[in-house]
């Protein structure tokens, strides 16, 4: 069963794990540059403002706007159709196969939220970051663990992938409820008649992607003025494309997701890593971790990630209610269970959302979340390697 279920995985932890060695790179070059002589260089393109359209019809937005919200609203629009994907036909469609990611995942985000919420108990601002620890990173985890070859069996890159999908998916709900600004009523009016005419396209079963396309251009302008963050477009565009279950039947869902895959893998995370995990770290130190945002994200992705993963399946496991990947054992699943403290590109995204109007936080977020992936990367690395396969 697992090797018919696995296939998309298979070619979805190729390009992922490939990805992961990418966006290292870019959040190295991003550290170095920022660091450097062209510093200052670096910020204020970033801040730079560009406007995209025709004489007074688009939109001015600056450079890493552009990134995290229009670019981003893509990620994202690739992001739930794989997630739609495995709930109708993948891994997330058999309810035995899926709930062990799913309490896996349930715990992955819950007990990190509440070990940050503990460290910043009593402070209403630094609070705001209590979702910023609960994202896993696939492209980053499946590298590290495209890295460890053969002693990690296929069995448990499919537990880890769909648990990030599931993560994935709890962070789009985190955001579209707890990230949203103040709303306006005409623009949400403007935004859910586009979804339903997008619906209406779908029930028509039109295969053409340049009607949702061009409807989609308007939910995203839509949304982006709503006050909900302009992301959840890509989300609700991804919902309405069709996908045929029987493989012989031609899916524009998977047509799609294939076609833009390598740009989102290869070029939209890169370059979000590039334009958000520049930081300077002048007069960095042990202390500077003590402070209460990094140390909540550190904690939470180091600690919270691994103990939340590992407790909430391990009872399920336990009391049967789910089984344990084939081929695997409890060093290696604790091990993958670590990997999962990754959190990287969805961690920054969530602090970017948290802290908007409070951006004197947002260094000890990329500070935070760097250091507790990097943690989280040699310690499930080394342990997943030094320990024994049976």
């Amino acid at each position: 069963m697992i090797n018919y279920i696995s296939k998309p995985f298979k070619w979805f932890f190729k390009l992922e794990s490939s990805s992961g060695l990418v966006l290292l790179f870019a959040a190295i070059l991003a550290l170095f540059i920022s660091n450097s002589n062209y510093a200052d260089m670096y910020f204020s393109t970033l801040n730079k403002y560009l406007f995209i359209g025709i004489n007074n019809f688009g939109l001015k937005l600056s450079v890493i706007h552009w990134i995290n919200d229009a670019l981003m609203a893509i990620f994202f629009f690739f992001v739930t159709l794989e997630i739609k994907r495995e709930f109708l036909q993948g891994e997330l469609s058999n309810i035995k196969q899926a709930l062990l990611p799913i309490i896996g995942a349930i715990g992955g985000m819950l007990v990190p939220a509440l070990v940050y919420v503990y460290i910043n108990f009593g402070d209403v601002e630094t609070l705001n970051g209590w979702a910023i620890p609960s994202a896993t990173d696939i492209a980053f985890s499946l590298g590290v663990l495209s890295l460890l070859g053969k002693r990690v069996p296929l069995s448990l890159k499919v537990f880890l992938t769909a648990l990030a999908i599931i993560d994935d998916l709890g962070a789009i709900l985190i955001i579209a409820i707890f990230y949203s600004g103040d709303l306006s009523i005409k623009y949400l009016l403007l935004m859910f008649g586009a979804f339903i005419l997008l619906i209406i396209i779908n029930r028509f079963d039109i295969k053409k992607f340049l009607p949702y396309l061009l409807v989609g251009l308007f939910l995203w302008d839509f949304t982006h003025n709503s006050g909900i963050h302009a992301t959840i477009a890509g989300v609700l565009l991804a919902l309405t494309i069709p996908h045929r279950k029987k493989e012989k039947d031609y899916s524009l869902l998977i047509n799609i997701e294939h076609k833009i895959s390598p740009y989102v893998a290869f070029g939209i995370m890169p370059l979000f890593a590039f334009a958000n995990a520049g930081v300077s770290l002048e007069g960095l130190s042990f202390n500077t971790l003590l402070d209460k945002v990094p140390l909540g994200i550190v904690l939470g992705l180091f600690l919270g990630k691994q103990l939340g993963v590992f407790i909430f399946s391990y009872i399920s496991i336990k009391l049967k209610i789910a089984q344990m990947p084939n081929n695997s054992n409890w060093y290696n699943f604790y091990g993958v269970g670590v990997l999962t403290g990754i959190g990287f590109t969805m961690s920054l995204f969530v602090g970017n959302l948290a802290f908007v109007d409070n951006i004197q936080y947002m260094d000890g977020v990329k500070i935070g979340v760097l250091t507790g992936s990097l943690l989280s990367t040699l310690f499930g690395y080394f342990l997943i390697l030094l320990t024994p396969n049976k």
